[in-house]
């Protein structure tokens, strides 16, 4: 009998699969000190973007079967 792959909580919560088979993350550094950061800067870190090629395979793992 096969076991079940679970998937990992926390990287469920930190990432997500798109339909092609990316995988999107959220960028750091939207938690505090957000007066420093000029707007232009902190409206640039409210967009996701792609994961790196090195942390793909990795990260696809801990998502489960479900990614």
């Amino acid at each position: 009998m096969k076991n079940k792959l679970k998937t990992r909580r926390i990287a469920k919560k930190r990432f997500e699969a798109t339909g092609t088979g990316k995988i999107r993350r959220c960028k750091v550094g939207l938690n505090h000190l957000m007066q420093n950061k000029r707007s232009n800067r902190r409206r640039n870190l409210t967009a996701g973007s792609e994961l790196y090629k090195g942390d793909h395979k990795r990260i696809t793992r801990m998502l489960g079967e479900g990614a």
